[in-house]
């Protein structure tokens, strides 16, 4: 019984192993395949007008924490006409 089971066993290995060959080679190559690469994503770019610039403030603030009291830099950035 085990040497009918080990043939039944060989035999759907096979077919599988068969009839995924069949399926990549129906499949055309350059149509998209599973292994297409996604289209590119369009960029999105900042370009404010020539009369404006960034001025920024920075200044060190006192922050609290368990291991102890800690200097930390802060910033704060704005547009400005000029």
């Amino acid at each position: 019984m085990a040497f009918k089971q080990l043939i039944v066993i060989t035999s759907l290995a096979a077919l599988s192993v068969v009839g995924t060959a069949v399926a990549q080679v129906s499949s055309p190559v350059g149509a998209g395949g599973p292994h297409a690469s996604p289209p590119a994503r369009p960029r999105i770019e900042v370009n404010p007008r020539p009369l404006l610039y960034r001025r920024c403030a920075s200044w060190y603030e006192l922050q609290y924490r368990p291991s102890g009291t800690v200097l930390y830099p802060a910033k704060h950035c704005w547009w400005v006409r000029g």
